[in-house]
C-alpha cells in the first residue's frame, strides 16, 4: 500500500514559479512515499498543431528552457512515475505526421533525461488508475471516466476544475480524482485563455492506500501569496 502523491500538469517551461516548493510542502506533510505525475510534463508550444505565438520562442529554445526546469524536479524526486500527456506527445505526432517511423524516435525518459522516472499511458497503484485523461474533460471528468472503467481514477488535464467525487453501488464504491495543474498563466502559450471567464485551479493530489483521496489546493489566487510551510 502506498501514500501517493500527485504532481498536477506542469506544462514546461510554463510552469508555475513557487509550485514545486507547494508539491514538497504537501507531500512532505502527508509523508508521501512514492511521486506520481499526472502528465503534461512537458508543453511542447512551438510544435503545437494549433497557432502558436510568432512572438514566442523556438521548439529548441522552449524545450531546452524545460530541460533546465525539469533538472529541479528531478533533483527533489529522481524516482516517479508519469502518465504521458497530450502535450508530452506532440513531437512523437509532429514526427508521425511528417512521416517518420517510430524506430527512429527516442523514449520519453531518454529525451529528458529522467532515467528513474517510467512514462506510461496508464499507471496502477492499490487498484486505482493514474492516467493524463486525454479525450475526457469538464468538471466530473474524472468520475464519469472512473465510471467507465469501473476504477477509482486520478486524472489531470482539464486545468479548470479540481476535486474528488464518489460513486457508489451494490457492488463497490470508487472515486474520481482530478488533480488540478501547476502551471503559470501569465505565460506565453495560455494566452488563449485570457477572454475565458474561468481560471485553472492550481493544487496536487494524494492518495492513501488506494481508498482516500484528497486533493490539496494552491493558494495563489487574487490576493494570496503562497508562503513556504518551513
Amino acid at each position: 500500500m502506498a501514500r501517493i502523491g500527485i504532481v498536477g500538469d506542469l506544462h514546461l517551461p510554463f510552469t508555475h514559479p513557487r509550485y514545486l516548493e507547494f508539491c514538497q510542502d504537501i507531500f512532505e506533510a502527508w509523508r508521501i512515499d512514492t511521486i506520481h505525475l499526472i502528465g503534461d510534463v512537458i508543453d511542447h508550444h512551438a510544435l503545437g498543431f494549433w497557432e502558436h505565438d510568432p512572438d514566442g520562442e523556438s521548439a529548441s529554445d522552449e524545450a531546452d528552457k524545460a530541460a533546465r526546469q525539469l533538472e529541479h524536479w528531478l533533483a527533489v524526486w529522481p524516482e516517479a512515475s508519469v502518465s504521458i500527456g497530450n502535450h508530452d506527445e506532440r513531437h512523437y505526432r509532429r514526427a508521425k505526421k511528417d512521416g517518420m517511423p517510430e524506430r527512429y524516435l527516442r523514449g520519453y525518459a531518454e529525451v529528458w533525461d529522467t532515467p528513474g522516472w517510467t512514462w506510461e499511458p496508464s499507471t496502477k497503484y492499490d487498484e486505482v488508475l493514474y492516467e493524463h485523461g486525454t479525450g475526457t474533460s469538464g468538471k466530473d471528468a474524472a468520475l464519469n471516466r472512473a465510471v467507465a472503467k469501473r476504477s477509482s481514477l486520478v486524472m489531470g488535464h482539464t486545468h479548470t476544475s479540481a476535486g474528488v467525487k464518489w460513486h457508489a453501488n451494490e457492488f463497490d464504491r470508487i472515486f474520481g480524482l482530478q488533480v488540478g495543474c501547476g502551471i503559470d498563466l501569465t505565460g506565453y502559450a495560455f494566452a488563449y485563455s485570457k477572454p475565458w471567464p474561468i481560471r485553472p485551479v492550481m493544487g496536487c493530489g494524494v492518495v492513501l492506500d488506494g481508498v482516500e483521496a484528497h486533493f490539496e489546493v494552491m493558494p495563489c489566487g487574487t490576493g494570496e501569496r503562497y508562503h513556504r510551510r518551513k
